[in-house]
C-alpha cells in the first residue's frame, strides 16, 4: 500500500528523533547500500545443524496462533525454574504473532516485572524509539526475552534458567517464523549467533538460526548506561539499517 504524505513525514520524524540523540554529525547510509553484493549484509550462512530450517514453511495457521496464546498462559503459570519465586509477573512477550521482525533480549527488569510487559523501562523506551525509526509500528514486531521472569537484582540469567525457559522461546520462534531476529546484547547473541569475539566485533554481522538471519547488536540498557557515547548509537543504527535492507524497508 502506498504511504500517504503524512505517513512518510511521521517515518522521517521518527528517524530524525532517534538520530538526533546520536549526534548531529550522523551521515545516513542508504539501506540498499548496506545490502550491496559482497557487503556486510551479504546472505547469511547455511541453516545451523541444531534444527530444521524455518524458511519456506506455509503460512501460520489458526491452530498455531492459538498455540502461541497457550504458550503465554503456560509462561504466566510457569514454575520450571527458581526465577518464578522472585517474580511479580512473568513476561511472555508481546507484539505481532506473525511478525517479520523479532527482538530478543536477556530478561525482564524491574519495570517489566511490575507491568508484565517486555522493554517498558528506560531501555525499553529507547528500543521503541529505534523500532519507530526503522519505520515499524510496535504492533508490527514481536519483542521477547531469553527468560520470562526477572532474575534477582537484574543479574545475568543462569544457564539452567535459560535451559528451562528455552522451549517457550524456541516454540515462539517456530510459530511466529520471523524473517529476521535481532539479538539485544551478549546473552541472546551467545545463544543465536555464538562466537568467541565480544559484542563489538560480532555486532553488525548477520548470523543464522535455522535459516533465519540473526543480527546481533548492543542491548539498549548498554546504550542507556553509556548515554554520552554517540558512537554506540551510530553502530546500533548501522545494524538496524542492515535489518531494514534485509526486510526491504526503504
Amino acid at each position: 500500500m502506498k504511504k500517504s504524505a503524512a505517513d512518510v513525514w511521521e517515518d522521517l520524524k521518527n528517524q530524525v528523533d532517534f538520530l538526533a540523540e546520536a549526534g548531529g554529525g550522523f551521515v545516513l547510509r542508504r539501506p540498499e547500500d548496506a545490502a550491496a553484493p559482497g557487503g556486510p549484509a551479504a546472505a547469511a550462512a547455511a541453516p545451523s545443524p541444531g534444527g530444521t530450517s524455518l524458511i519456506g514453511l506455509p503460512p501460520q495457521t489458526d491452530a498455531e496462533r492459538r498455540e502461541l496464546e497457550q504458550i503465554d498462559r503456560r509462561v504466566l503459570a510457569c514454575k520450571l525454574c527458581v526465577l518464578h519465586k522472585f517474580r511479580t509477573h512473568a513476561v511472555p512477550g508481546e507484539g505481532n504473532r506473525s511478525a517479520e521482525l523479532m527482538f530478543i533480549g536477556e530478561g525482564p527488569g524491574r519495570d517489566e516485572d511490575v507491568q508484565g510487559r517486555p522493554f517498558v523501562g528506560r531501555a525499553g523506551q529507547l528500543l521503541r524509539k529505534i523500532i519507530a525509526a526503522m519505520t515499524f509500528r510496535e504492533d508490527e514486531v514481536y519483542i521477547t526475552n531469553m527468560v520470562k521472569c526477572r532474575p534477582p537484582e537484574n543479574r545475568v540469567p543462569h544457564r539452567e534458567e535459560m535451559e528451562a525457559c528455552s522451549p517457550y522461546l524456541i516454540r515462539q520462534i517456530e510459530l511466529i517464523r520471523p524473517k529476521v531476529i535481532v539479538t539485544l546484547g551478549r546473552t541472546p547473541t551467545d545463544s543465536f549467533a555464538p562466537g568467541r569475539e565480544g559484542m563489538t566485533a560480532r555486532r553488525g554481522r548477520f548470523g543464522d538460526y535455522r535459516g533465519i538471519p540473526v543480527m546481533p547488536t548492543f542491548h539498549p540498557s548498554y546504550l542507556v548506561r553509556n548515554e554520552g557515547n554517540r558512537e554506540l548509537k551510530r553502530m546500533v543504527w548501522e545494524d538496524m539499517q542492515k535489518v531494514m535492507a534485509r526486510l526491504g524497508r526503504k
